[in-house]
């Protein structure tokens, strides 16, 4: 009778323990899991958190997603047939974005980050039927430079003009195989004994600014003209093969060379111009007033109260042109600024106009020496 309760007792003993093991072995093993879950989570944290900072920071750049030098590719301008390129390097850059045939091609990319940033070679210097509607920032700032009391519509106005002239441009995009050599010829006294008249002659395009005699000048400002810039108080009679670039001030100036090409009504506008104008129809060109007030936003920078024509001619050359060789700009070796043709009477007038800033456009032009988009013949 004892033994029962001993041997139900060993029994119940028995049981009691292997229950008590397997409850022992079930807590750990849930401890174990909890710890994994635990560590898991911290690690999910972490890498989360992680991640997160580098967002934060702009993230990590993929070397197969983002060449080398993207960041500095996105701020460059689109150029004509080369959108698109990165600069990888050096030597690759000159291959990949060359965009004409000459040694140094000025809307090649990558070669000076100022020039890109201000670069736009979308923007045609030249007014057109393709681009008649100015921007009504440009229109506002245009119309203020001369003001006029009598009110136009500039569209009617420049589509009578475009019965007259092409009023269409005749530059077209970059062309990797060739080199238009184009020199700007500007009027300083430095050109006086310089002998640069064949290297002026040598260019594709020849620009030329207001009055610029040729004539007993050979020597030193060359005999050729392929382009000439002029106001109508400037204008004058070219032969027939130059291109006659109006630079306009006023919707009046349109007025005027429409009336000098056909009707010869108009005989003032605040000076007395020329009634009609001899020159060859088929070659004249309009200067854009979206490319004046490029210039004076991004390159001048409103020094002065409108870049001077010099620099609008130099910019004009910039967009058209795959070299541009500078002549004629500035002041001569002794500090005397005044026209090659002209005695030296008046040796500061042009430095200091109250109109154009000369000292903030040296500077603009020295930029553009050591950027490598212009060479400058510095004369005598």
């Amino acid at each position: 009778a004892s033994g029962g309760p001993m041997l139900t007792g060993g029994t119940s003993v028995e049981r009691g323990g292997r229950t008590a093991g397997a409850r022992a072995g079930g807590g750990g093993m849930r401890c174990s899991l909890r710890v994994w879950v635990l560590l898991g989570s911290l690690g999910l944290v972490f890498l989360t958190s992680l991640f997160f900072s580098i967002s934060l920071r702009g993230g990590v750049g993929l070397p197969y997603l983002e060449p080398p030098g993207w960041e500095k590719s996105s701020r460059v301008k689109l150029v004509p047939n080369y959108s698109g390129v990165h600069q990888l390097g050096p030597l690759e850059s000159t291959q990949q974005q060359k965009t004409c045939a000459c040694p140094r091609c000025v809307g090649d990319p990558g070669v000076s980050d100022w020039f890109d940033e201000n670069y736009n070679p979308d923007i045609s210097p030249v007014w057109t039927r393709d681009n008649i509607q100015l921007p009504s920032d440009v229109y506002y700032w245009w119309v203020m430079l001369q003001p006029q009391f009598k009110p136009h519509t500039i569209q009617q106005v420049l589509l009578r003009l475009f019965q007259v002239i092409p009023g269409r441009s005749p530059y077209g995009s970059w062309d990797p195989a060739r080199c238009l050599r184009c020199a700007v010829v500007g009027n300083s006294g430095n050109m006086r004994g310089a002998g640069y008249g064949p290297t002026i002659d040598s260019h594709n395009y020849i620009m030329r600014i207001n009055l610029a005699p040729t004539l007993g000048y050979e020597e030193d400002a060359g005999s050729h003209t392929t382009h000439h810039f002029m106001y109508p108080e400037s204008a004058k009679n070219l032969a027939a093969n130059v291109s006659f670039v109006l630079v306009p001030f006023k919707t009046l100036d349109l007025l005027w060379i429409t009336s000098a090409l056909s009707t010869g009504q108009i005989r003032f506008t605040y000076a007395p111009v020329k009634q009609f104008l001899r020159v060859d129809k088929d070659k004249v060109q309009i200067f854009n007033p979206a490319f004046f007030k490029y210039i004076h936003d991004r390159w001048t920078r409103h020094h002065g109260r409108y870049p001077s024509t010099g620099m609008l001619v130099l910019f004009f050359a910039l967009h058209v042109c795959d070299e541009v060789n500078v002549f004629g700009f500035g002041a001569d070796g002794r500090g005397n600024w005044h026209h090659y043709w002209e005695q030296n009477r008046y040796s500061g007038e042009f430095r200091k106009t109250g109109v154009h800033d000369a000292d903030y456009e040296a500077l603009i032009i020295d930029s553009l020496v050591k950027a490598g988009k212009i060479t400058i013949f510095p004369g005598k």
